[in-house]
């Protein structure tokens, strides 16, 4: 870069500060205090809070036992999913919707970061990275179980028989919608707002930062504080939720294939087994986020991303080719042209007595919503780090259309490849048997394993897809620790090592607990119950972007700001900054500008 170049960036630079950053004497950070020879760099009210408040949960469970814990944790989810489903399918409609909006207006033009942004990453890192954070585990987890539960049992919204090709396509339609447009929109909204109010607004990396607009300097204050403890609360526990189920599926993935199919390792699905892997892969995952981002995160995704396309190209290449081609098509198709219906239905009218939700809304739908929006805290923040350089418009076809498009071919993939075992008879109907004979429980982590069984080199695969849980495991846990360091150290991009070792470390200890104390419906219970505070944060959130993104843009067309853009181009030797100059130096939320001279 030449002289010049460099004299225009700094230009550029001074001139986001004076336009776009708020008039307050406020740092990021600036109330931490140093630990243990600077080794932890902590917010004094976030990080005590966040322990005390975690060191309950863990308590209460241990103290309840494994048996009454499991009763609470199914009472909770119950009563969640009956009095509030209503709830979380409204909010995610409202936060699609706006972020869309966003996209599509007048906004889209806007660069995160500036003006001069550049981004830091090249689009295939970002958007591996974005994917191994957002929906990994679960996607391995879930796309063959959910659309072999919904083809032997079809949501009521489709109203087809079961076992039937109507049934297919229903499984199919229902599965993509809880794993497209919606959930991306939760996170694409909240990494969106995180970006810009750090990177264009200079405001700490954390959720307090987001209500500016409202709250001003009070964010500094006792209500940022509670805004930056329920998101620790709520990122820390969607984030065990995730790991709970990724360490159950590597257990039977170890078992079944290592057993039944190999005969070399005769390991028992049990609990007990869970938490050492749990413990085994949090030591990975700790390496890993000691090596910081890019040395970590950053390389660790992009080998979790050729892993996927690996084992997707061989499943899609010796499976039934041509039944995933035609059903992708076919569940797309209903997906799409039903999604208005699918994004309000409640199935309330359609109910039996006593219930206010059909039961695939209750018991997949709003779960997986709350789910999703206990996750947007972790996956927004780490999407929000990642992001700087991209304009709006840029961010949101890249959060919400790539992710969902990949999971429809993932899906068809894998749940079309397990569906073809019934209406084909392949594999002599091995899942469908499977699915009749054993517990729901135990179905659900061995699902996948079964269905590439019935495949060319099955075993093979099969090591594959137990690999690739374990490194969606180290990922997930490995920016879940960057994304709670951020919030419990006053919204620093960068913390020391033994602080992220710690909640590395943290984090997979809640997981056994949880595991322990509930199983997984004591994960399923976590996540959906701090989601749905969440979900109140992120309503008032959609709007508080928007004053964001208007002020921001009514300084960009101004006058004002043409006249400095044409100086920095010509080269004019000028400084910019806070005590001189001919710029303008302060922006109130309306969007109305001072000037020196």
């Amino acid at each position: 870069m030449s002289k010049s170049d460099d004299t225009t960036g700094e230009m550029s630079d001074g001139l986001q500060v004076e336009l776009f950053h708020p008039d307050s004497d406020r740092e990021v950070g600036d109330t931490n205090k140093e630990l243990l020879g600077g080794r932890f760099d902590i917010h004094p009210i976030v990080f005590p809070g966040a322990l005390l408040l975690i060191g309950l949960f863990i308590a209460i469970t241990l103290i309840l036992g494994q048996e009454q814990a499991t009763a609470v944790f199914d009472g909770t989810k119950s009563f969640i999913e009956s009095t509030f489903g209503w709830f979380y399918l409204l909010a995610v409609n409202i936060f699609l919707i706006t972020i869309v909006y966003f996209a599509v207006s007048k906004y889209g033009s806007i660069r995160i970061g500036g003006v001069e942004a550049e981004k830091e990453f090249s689009t295939f890192a970002w958007m591996a990275m974005l994917f191994s954070a957002g929906m990994g585990i679960g996607l391995m987890f879930f796309s063959v179980t959910e659309p072999v539960v919904y083809f032997n049992s079809p949501p009521a919204f489709f109203g087809a028989e079961a076992g039937t090709a109507a049934a297919g396509t229903a499984a199919l339609a229902q599965t993509f919608f809880h794993w497209g447009l919606s959930p991306w929109a939760i996170y694409g909204l909240v990494g969106l707002g995180l970006a810009f109010f750090s990177f264009n607004r200079g405001l700490p990396l954390t959720f307090r930062s987001i209500f500016w607009p409202l709250l001003g300097d009070r964010i500094y204050g006792w209500p940022g504080h509670i805004i930056d403890l329920v998101s620790v609360f709520a990122t820390l526990f969607g984030l065990c939720t995730s790991l709970g189920l990724g360490v159950a599926q590597v257990n039977s993935g170890i078992s079944y294939v290592g057993g039944d199919m190999l005969g070399v390792i005769d390991l028992p699905i049990t609990t007990s087994i869970q938490v050492v892997l749990i413990a085994g892969i949090t030591f990975i995952a700790v390496l890993s986020v000691a090596a910081g981002l890019d040395g970590g995160v950053k390389r660790l995704s992009t080998v979790n991303l050729y892993l996927m396309l690996l084992l997707l190209g061989f499943l899609f290449i010796v499976g039934p080719t041509l039944f995933i081609v035609g059903s992708m098509a076919e569940g797309l198709g209903a997906y799409i042209g039903n999604f208005l219906s699918l994004s309000l239905f409640t199935g309330t009218l359609g109910a039996e007595a006593g219930n206010t939700l059909d039961s695939t809304v209750s018991a997949w739908t709003v779960f997986y919503w709350g789910w999703w929006i206990a996750w947007s805290p972790f996956v927004g923040m780490f999407i929000a780090r990642i992001s700087k350089g991209r304009t709006v418009r840029e961010f949101v076809l890249g959060v919400l259309v790539l992710p969902t498009l990949f999971s429809v071919v993932w899906l068809s993939t894998f749940g079309g490849s397990a569906l073809a075992t019934a209406l084909q008879g392949s594999g002599g109907g091995a899942i469908m048997s499977a699915y009749s004979s054993m517990e729901y429980a135990t179905f659900e982590t061995l699902g996948m394993f079964i269905m590439l069984e019935q495949y060319p080199l099955g075993a093979i695969s099969g090591i594959l897809a137990t690999l690739l849980v374990v490194t969606f495991f180290v990922t997930s846990s490995d920016s879940g620790s960057l994304v709670i360091d951020h919030l419990t150290s006053g919204g620093k991009h960068d913390v020391p090592r033994a602080q992220r070792v710690f909640w590395a470390t943290t984090e997979g200890v809640v997981a056994a607990v949880l595991l322990w104390g509930g199983g997984l419906t004591g994960l399923q219970a976590a996540a959906i119950s701090t989601g749905l505070p969440f979900a109140v944060i992120l309503l008032v959130m959609c709007y508080t972007v928007y004053l964001g993104l208007d002020n921001e843009y009514q300084i960009l067309e101004s006058e004002a700001f043409r006249e400095q853009i044409d100086q920095i181009s010509e080269g004019d030797d000028m400084v910019v900054d806070r005590t001189g100059g001919d710029v303008v130096t302060g922006v109130s939320e309306g969007g109305d500008t001072t000037s020196d001279d």
